[in-house]
């Protein structure tokens, strides 16, 4: 005879079981589109995995799960055809990844035809630019972070400071030129044109000594840097996180917003 709380306890159980197989009879359907032995991933979701039509599906590959990468680690990048058997269509390489937010691949807004993505060259972290249908290729010379809504122009941290203050978020392989410089005034947030490649720096870390009242935790403070930029709907304006160390070791964080131009 089973006591009161054991009756309880299995009822409870009983219609929790219930519950769940109701709620799952009502999730629309669903399909596993990549296959292994590689594991495939996408990364953040602020960025477009899918061009207009629905019809590819961006993604990456890569050999091995459960730690984190080093320089010498190498993804595949490469598009699900949703309407061929989700058939994988490989694009290219990038040493310059994370798993948190990937080498930053996405569609190009409003383009059919046009993905991008970071890579390592050399000395220093690129951007790739590929048409998917004609396969012409070119490379600009800045790493990208979020793009504009029209396209035209995109902005970025330095992935040097991101993967040394910010491992999981920022890229290995390059260091920091300025690592010991708590406040560094030639890097920070840059506006890149897309088409020439040319960039301009917008808020150097240096900046945020005098943008807006100085908190407390700011005093005596360490490594100061930016990260998680994104474009409002308009692209009139950007947000972005600065963060920093302070002298007990914690870590800050403020919002702010700012124009791109």
């Amino acid at each position: 005879m089973p006591t009161r709380r054991q009756f309880l306890a299995t009822s409870a159980t009983l219609l929790l079981s219930s519950r769940l197989r109701a709620a799952e009879s009502k999730l629309p359907p669903f399909r596993v589109i990549t296959k292994g032995p590689r594991h495939h991933w996408f990364a953040y979701y602020d960025k477009l995995q899918f061009d207009p039509t629905s019809r590819f599906a961006l993604g990456m590959g890569v050999d091995f799960e459960h730690r984190s990468p080093t320089p010498e680690d190498k993804i595949e990048i490469g598009m699900v055809d949703l309407e061929d058997h989700d058939r994988w269509i490989p694009l290219g390489h990038s040493t310059a990844w994370c798993w948190q937010q990937g080498c930053m691949l996405q569609w190009i807004p409003g383009s059919s035809d046009t993905v991008l993505w970071n890579d390592r060259e050399g000395g220093d972290y690129v951007c790739r630019i590929l048409n998917v249908k004609t396969n012409h290729l070119r490379t600009i010379p800045h790493p990208i972070y979020a793009l504009s809504p029209d396209g035209k122009h995109a902005i970025a941290t330095d992935f040097r400071r991101l993967g040394h203050c910010r491992p999981g978020y920022g890229y290995n392989g390059i260091p920091d030129p300025n690592f010991e410089i708590p406040l560094p005034s030639d890097t920070g947030i840059f506006r890149i044109d897309l088409e020439t490649g040319n960039r301009k720096l917008l808020i150097s870390i240096a900046d945020m000594k005098y943008i807006g009242k100085e908190l407390p935790s700011m005093k005596n403070s360490k490594r100061h840097w930016f990260n998680h930029l994104l474009y409002n709907t308009n692209g009139s304006r950007f947000v972005f996180l600065h963060r920093w160390e302070t002298s007990t070791g914690g870590r800050e964080t403020q919002m702010i917003t700012a124009d791109p131009v």
